[in-house]
C-alpha cells in the first residue's frame, strides 16, 4: 500500500466526519425552526447532548458491539469487551487500507448519535427531558450499535444467501431512529390542542429561515455521510456518490412539491425542505449502485410519499412536530427497497433481502422502544404536566427563555 494515497484515503475520511458532526447543528436548527419558540432551548438542549452521549456511549460501548472482530461476532450480537483498546498496527495500513482504528472509530461514532436526534424531533415540546436523555443513552449506546452489527459487523443480515444492502444506513441509521420517534410520538400523545373535535390543528413553527438553514447544514452534511461510508477517498466512487446524493435531494424538493400542490394547493416550504430530507434518506442505502436518472426517480419518489405520509399520520393522530417519521422511517424504508428495485443489484431476491432487514430492524428497534419509553410511562412519566407544556419547556425545565426580549411581561 502507498503512504501517500493511504494518508489521502485517511484524510478525506476526517473531512467527511466533520460534515457528519456539521449535520448535529443542521437538525438542532431544523428541529428547532419547526417547534414554538417556547421549546427552543429545550429543543437546542436536546441536540447539543445528543452527540455528546453518542460518543461516550459508542466509546465505551457501542463500537466494540458493532465490531466485534471475527473472534467474537455472532449472528445478532458481537462483543469484544468494554472500552477501546487499540489492535495492532492500528496507526498503519496494517489495521486497514484506506485509514487508522482512531478515523474509524470517530467517522463511526458521529453516525451512532444521529439515530437518538431523529428520535428527539418526533416527541418534542412534550416530553420530560431526563426521561429522554435516558432514552438516548440506551437507544444509542446499545440498541443501534446491535443492529449494525447485523450488517456491518458480519452478522446475520450480511449473511444472508442474497446480502441485504445498506451503503450508508437508510435502514440501519435512518429507519432506526425513526422506528423509536414513531413508539415515542405514540405513547406520549399529541401536543394539547392539536387534535380537536372540529379536526387537525396545524401548529407552526416560530422560525422557518431557521428550519431552512437547518435543511441547507443537512444537505451539506450528507456529502460526508454518504461520501464517506466509501470508506476510501476513491475518486470514482467518492463523485458517484457525491452526484447521486446531490441528484436525489434536488428530485425529493420536486416530489414534495408538485405532491403537497396538488395536495393543498400551495406552496409549502416546510413540506419542500422534508422532501429534500427524505430524497436524501432514500438515496443513502444506494447511493454507490445507482445512475443518475436511477436516484431523481428515488429522491422524486421520496420526496412525494413524505408527503402522504405526514398527512396519514396526522389522520392516525401521531403528532410528530417536524415529520421526522414520515422522513426518516418511511423514506427510510423506500430507500432500502429502492435497492433492489434500481441500480446494480435490483432483482427479485435482493429485494426479499431488502424487505428481511427492513422487518427485521423494525420488529428489534420497535418492541426495544416499546420497552423503554413504555417502562418510564409507567414509573416516573414520560410527559411534561399540562400547565408545564401551555407555559412551555424552556422556562419550566431550564429556566430560561431563547428570546427573552420577546417574551410577555408581567
Amino acid at each position: 500500500m502507498n503512504q501517500e494515497l493511504f494518508t489521502i484515503n485517511n484524510l478525506w475520511m476526517m473531512v467527511a466526519t466533520i460534515l457528519v458532526f456539521i449535520m448535529h447543528l443542521g437538525f438542532a436548527s431544523l428541529e428547532a425552526g419547526l417547534t414554538r419558540a417556547k421549546n427552543t432551548v429545550n429543543i437546542l438542549f436536546k441536540n447539543t447532548i445528543i452527540p455528546a452521549i453518542g460518543l461516550l456511549t459508542y466509546a465505551f460501548i457501542g463500537f466494540n458491539l458493532m465490531y466485534p472482530g471475527d473472534d467474537f461476532a455472532g449472528s445478532f450480537i458481537g462483543l469484544s469487551g468494554i472500552g477501546i483498546s487499540l489492535p495492532e498496527g492500528w496507526n498503519t495500513f496494517a489495521y486497514n487500507e484506506g485509514y487508522t482504528f482512531f478515523t474509524d472509530f470517530i467517522f463511526q461514532a458521529m453516525f451512532a448519535a444521529t439515530a437518538a436526534t431523529i428520535v428527539s424531533g418526533a416527541v418534542a415540546e412534550r416530553i420530560k427531558l431526563g426521561p429522554f436523555i435516558f432514552f438516548s443513552i440506551l437507544y444509542v449506546g446499545i440498541c443501534y450499535p446491535i443492529v449494525g452489527m447485523w450488517k456491518w459487523g458480519g452478522g446475520f443480515l450480511d449473511s444472508l444467501e442474497v446480502p441485504f444492502y445498506d451503503f450508508a444506513g437508510s435502514t440501519i441509521v435512518h429507519s432506526v431512529g425513526g422506528w423509536g420517534a414513531l413508539v415515542g410520538a405514540f405513547l406520549l400523545g399529541p401536543r394539547i390542542g392539536k387534535y380537536t373535535e372540529s379536526g387537525m390543528r396545524a401548529i407552526p413553527g416560530h422560525n422557518i429561515p431557521m428550519a431552512t438553514i437547518g435543511v441547507f447544514l443537512l444537505w451539506f452534511g450528507w456529502f460526508g455521510f454518504n461520501g464517506g461510508s466509501v470508506l476510501s477517498a476513491d475518486p470514482g466512487t467518492v463523485s458517484l456518490v457525491f452526484v447521486t446524493t446531490a441528484i436525489a435531494g434536488a428530485s425529493g424538493a420536486f416530489g414534495a412539491l408538485i405532491t403537497s400542490y396538488l395536495k393543498f394547493r400551495t406552496y409549502d416550504i416546510t413540506m419542500v425542505l422534508n422532501g429534500i430530507l427524505a430524497g436524501l434518506v432514500g438515496i443513502t442505502a444506494g447511493a454507490d449502485l445507482m445512475s443518475i436518472g436511477e436516484a431523481a426517480i428515488i429522491g422524486f419518489i421520496g420526496g412525494a410519499i413524505v408527503v402522504l405520509a405526514v398527512v396519514l399520520f396526522d389522520r392516525i393522530k401521531i403528532d410528530d412536530p417536524v415529520g421526522a417519521i414520515s422522513v426518516h422511517l418511511v423514506g427510510g424504508i423506500w430507500g432500502t427497497l429502492a435497492v433492489g428495485i434500481f441500480g446494480d443489484l435490483a432483482g427479485f431476491q435482493q429485494i426479499i433481502s431488502q424487505l428481511i432487514g427492513i422487518a427485521a430492524v423494525g420488529a428489534f428497534c420497535f418492541l426495544t422502544s416499546w420497552l423503554i419509553f413504555f417502562s418510564m410511562k409507567r414509573s416516573i412519566g414520560i410527559r411534561v404536566h399540562e400547565k408545564e407544556e401551555l407555559e412551555g419547556l424552556d422556562i419550566n425545565e431550564h429556566s430560561m427563555q431563547a428570546y427573552p426580549d420577546f417574551a410577555p411581561k408581567d
